[in-house]
């Protein structure tokens, strides 16, 4: 990957301290995802009421499962993500483990629907873990979300973004590292704004993931001058989008956005072939879809050129390079390095929240994990916090992906969303960052 340029963009904060209370979207809207959702999102309905979770033993062990994407069309997700809670387990068990145990840590494969997810949260079930780490997709999670937290574990997703989290009733069971789609869209709208983009097409996946990311960047985007001329909403698995890349090109807008995930290939090569491609027209993407893989989706990587997008996240090029030349010892293969941090800091919050309740029990566990993020003694590293704890202390820990300082409803107040742009061989490089932030 070739080193980025970092450059901070302060001036494009326009309104992304967000007042927290209007994230939600309506209850019969589709909303945003975090990482990306993963298409076959289940249909929305109105949560379930909170229930009391069943009581559940501890046995001193902690014992997390992965349901993250080793298949689908968020795989190119996956290996930062895995590599990232491996790289955290191994810190951990090296400072002696939780409750002085080593952490177990039995992965698992989310894929991109439902049927994948269930059977592998069936499965780590029935080994009894205490928490899970995933998915990556919020469509994905919300296939299992009520599976997992009746069940009194602990569901923590270093990806998801979609808004429909925050108020969702999980007994309290249910935590994000990823900053919500409503900062992202915002960071998005900012970037358009200040390219001087001043008219816009949205080419968006039918998913909970593509139309709230649209409703939250749209919004924001409008709001200071944008106009936007056409929103296609597509099937993802749609034998070909003739139709909607020409209803794209007849509106004639300056820019293109596309909310979508490994699709996005197809739906480039024909804004391409019709003269709306990144060489001719501002072309724009987001988390699902800013990856090398999209380059490589190609004969001539050269092609996406320009495309630029947001991506919830640190730069591990700049003052985290230790971070992703620790990440590279675990997997030597990564090439993409998406919220790697995000799932490094998942694990550690867990382990930490089991520290603090000095129990490996997943609501014992959930009921410790916002505290542990806010309000007390500075830490960053699990020895150092871990060690506080056991000496009666308060902590707060930052992560590598951030500040963390979880609101209430388990997610964080505070996100980098990085700049990302394709240079001329392919190659993804950070363009810069904004830091959004919502209130508590």
């Amino acid at each position: 990957m070739q080193k980025s340029r970092v450059t901070r963009v302060g001036a494009l904060l326009v309104g992304l301290t967000l007042v927290a209370a209007a994230c939600g979207s309506d209850d019969d809207e589709p909303v945003a995802t975090d990482a990306p959702v993963e298409t076959e999102a289940p249909v929305e309905t109105e949560a379930p009421a909170e229930t009391d979770p069943p009581a559940s033993g501890s046995d001193g062990i902690l014992r997390l499962g992965g349901i993250l994407p080793e298949t689908g069309n968020l795989a190119f997700l996956g290996p930062p993500e895995f590599a990232g809670v491996d790289l955290a387990i191994q810190d951990i068990n090296e400072a002696g483990g939780v409750l002085g145990n080593p952490i177990e840590w039995l992965p698992g494969d989310s894929g991109d629907n439902g049927e994948v997810a269930n059977a592998t949260v069936d499965r780590l079930l029935a080994e009894d873990v205490d928490g899970f780490i995933g998915a990556a997709s919020s469509g994905v999670s919300l296939t299992v979300i009520d599976k997992i937290t009746q069940a009194g574990k602990v569901h923590f997703s270093p990806a998801n973004t979609s808004p429909t989290f925050t108020d969702y009733a999980d007994n309290g069971l249910y935590f994000r590292t990823a900053p919500s789609d409503v900062v992202q869209g915002a960071a998005l709208a900012d970037i358009m704004i200040a390219d001087g983009t001043a008219t816009v097409s949205y080419l968006v996946l039918n998913d909970a993931y593509g139309t709230g990311l649209l409703e939250f960047s749209k919004g924001p985007y409008e709001a200071q001058g944008g106009q936007v001329l056409s929103e296609i909403i597509y099937d993802p698995k749609a034998e070909n989008f003739d139709a909607e890349i020409a209803e794209t090109v007849a509106a004639g807008a300056d820019g293109v956005v596309i909310i979508g995930f490994d699709e996005t290939s197809k739906l480039l090569t024909g804004l391409i072939e019709s003269g709306f491609g990144p060489a001719d027209k501002a072309v724009y993407g987001t988390d699902g879809n800013m990856g090398n893989a999209l380059a490589a989706a190609f004969d001539d990587p050269s092609v996406v050129a320009g495309m630029r997008g947001t991506l919830p996240g640190v730069d591990v090029e700049g003052e985290l390079a230790d971070f992703r030349d620790a990440l590279l010892e675990i997997d030597p293969e990564l090439v993409d390095f998406s919220y790697s941090a995000e799932s490094y800091d998942a694990a550690v919050v867990m382990a930490l929240a089991a520290e603090a309740a000095g129990s490996d029990d997943g609501v014992a566990i959930g009921a410790e994990i916002n505290d542990v993020t806010r309000g007390g003694t500075k830490c960053t590293t699990y020895a150092e916090c871990r060690d506080l704890i056991q000496a009666g202390e308060d902590i707060d820990y930052d992560g590598v992906s951030g500040p963390l300082e979880f609101r209430d409803e388990g997610e964080p107040t505070q996100a980098s969303i990085l700049i990302l742009e394709f240079d001329e061989t392919g190659t993804l490089f950070v363009d810069g960052s904004v830091q959004g932030s919502v209130e508590i």
